[in-house]
């Protein structure tokens, strides 16, 4: 029987106070990205999918879930996140990172997916620096982890670029901007594990906004040949991407 190829799906999740004002619609967020990989798993059978969750703030790095088979994965709810104090965002960072890079340090056959989603800059971190994490990430980056970086309220495409994260996407807190934002995220990742079937570079242009553009042919049902057709029209002056 022959081992499936893993796919890890490692979400860094701001917990911080001004989170407050869109707890719920994090909430949401997270537990239709989980139905997204379920039905992208089985899509794709010859791929066995992973999510580790860890939220941050200034009182504690959280694993909510961490190496879990998206098969057997729940949702949660409002008492599994409560936004509070500072954005320690450089040792949420490099303790997920490094955690998982050290469970996978004998895996051979996998892809790792790394989602950072934050509201705002680094401001409490202890342990890590903003150097150490460019430095980190510059090295996964050269073993099949793919980075995202999701973010409102600040330079976001400063900020990852200063992390040697070229894939970003920056949204407003309002539901319905939310709300196309976890759907643009949804398709990038169906495509993302079309190109690990097609053995392509998953490095950049996770969201691609030539393909985003293509949209009267997007489709999630079926095996498209095309997978760059995949994309749904979502035209939002509150939602850019890179």
């Amino acid at each position: 029987m022959s081992t499936k190829h893993q796919v890890h799906n490692l979400i860094i999740l701001d917990e911080s106070g001004s989170m407050q004002g869109i707890k719920r619609t994090i909430i949401e967020g997270f537990n239709e990205i989980v139905q997204t990989i379920k039905g992208i798993e089985k899509e794709y059978p010859e791929q066995e999918h992973f999510i580790s969750l860890v939220s941050f703030n200034g009182l504690a790095l959280k694993p909510i879930h961490f190496l879990e088979p998206v098969s057997s994965l729940g949702i949660i709810d409002e008492s599994r996140y409560n936004p509070d104090a500072s954005t320690p965002l450089f040792d949420a960072m490099g303790y997920s990172l490094n955690r998982l890079k050290a469970e996978l340090v004998n895996a051979i056959d996998y892809n790792v997916l790394v989602t950072i989603l934050t509201d705002g800059e680094e401001n409490a971190s202890r342990e890590y620096d903003g150097i150490a994490i460019k430095k980190l990430i510059e090295e996964l980056k050269l073993n099949r982890w793919t980075f995202t970086y999701i973010g409102t309220e600040h330079d976001v495409e400063k900020v990852a670029a200063s992390f040697s994260i070229t894939n970003t996407m920056t949204f407003s807190k309002s539901h319905a901007a939310m709300k196309r934002m976890f759907e643009k995220d949804k398709f990038a990742r169906s495509g993302y594990s079309e190109k690990i079937r097609r053995k392509e570079d998953t490095t950049h242009e996770f969201y691609d906004k030539e393909n985003e553009n293509e949209t009267n042919k997007a489709t999630l049902t079926g095996n498209p040949k095309n997978y760059k057709n995949w994309w749904p029209k979502i035209s939002d002056p509150n939602i850019t991407s890179s």
